[in-house]
């Protein structure tokens, strides 16, 4: 949906105590559709009721101030400002954090699908185009032989998880991830042992493992399925990127 004279922007303006979404927080709402969300919810079917009146009545803009209480059924104990403007553009999205998942194995694939539907910049590299291809149209792909040189192109804030099918490739790549110094995440799949090995020559290099998340996804489920080891992955990454 695109924004127009027929179509309302809802903003969270203001919040105080317990809420369902952030100060920035938009929707974009038409006579007969919207994108994008305020919360869902009581707040959210009131919003959208009062921002198709105002498209009846012609209404170019409205405040709302309401409690999260009972007069909604709700219990949530805050209070949210909201801004209705018809005809205003859609704020500009946020930058998408980026995630790369080295290794479009078992796990790899699984963690690939666990983070695609997030707001991410995300992308899978191999070398094996034929553990790619299934990943095409979910994520960017990139098939290479040198790994370390997608590490270095990197935004800063990245997240990168190293699950190669090469113990000395998930070693170099991770030396590469940590020597940046401003990786959001470092994860690479393993064991303990996997993970004094490479603590030791990251020593011998002058670095540390302290920034390396190794096991991945040791915090969920004692479970060694591809799936519920990316989805305990996955829960790291998205706390690395989102949680700040």
């Amino acid at each position: 949906m695109s924004a127009g004279p027929d179509t309302v922007l809802i903003e969270v303006v203001a919040v105080s105590g317990s809420a369902p979404r952030e100060p920035g927080a938009a929707m974009l709402v038409s006579a007969s559709g919207e994108t994008g969300t305020i919360g869902g919810g009581a707040l959210e079917w009131l919003a959208v009721a009062a921002a198709r009146e105002m498209l009846a009545r012609g209404e170019a803009q409205r405040e709302i101030v309401q409690p999260l209480g009972p007069d909604i059924g709700q219990c949530c104990g805050g209070r949210v400002t909201l801004r209705l403007t018809r005809g205003a553009p859609a704020p500009e999205p946020a930058p998408r954090p980026a995630a790369l998942i080295f290794g479009a194995g078992h796990v790899g694939a699984a963690l690939a699908r666990a983070l695609a539907p997030l707001p991410l910049s995300l992308s899978v590299v191999d070398e094996r185009a034929a553990r790619l291809a299934p990943l095409a149209g979910l994520c960017r792909i990139v098939e290479t032989a040198l790994p370390e040189a997608e590490v270095a192109a990197a935004p800063a804030g990245a997240a990168f998880v190293i699950l190669t099918h090469d113990h000395a490739l998930d070693f170099l790549i991770a030396e590469a991830a940590l020597r940046r110094g401003d990786a959001a995440h470092v994860g690479m799949i393993g064991s303990a042992t996997k993970r004094a090995v490479l603590a030791a020559r990251l020593r011998e290099a002058g670095l540390s493992d302290a920034g390396l998340v190794c096991p991945i996804g040791a915090a969920g489920p004692r479970d060694k399925r591809p799936e519920i080891i990316a989805l305990a992955a996955a829960a790291e990454v998205s706390a690395a990127l989102f949680g700040r």
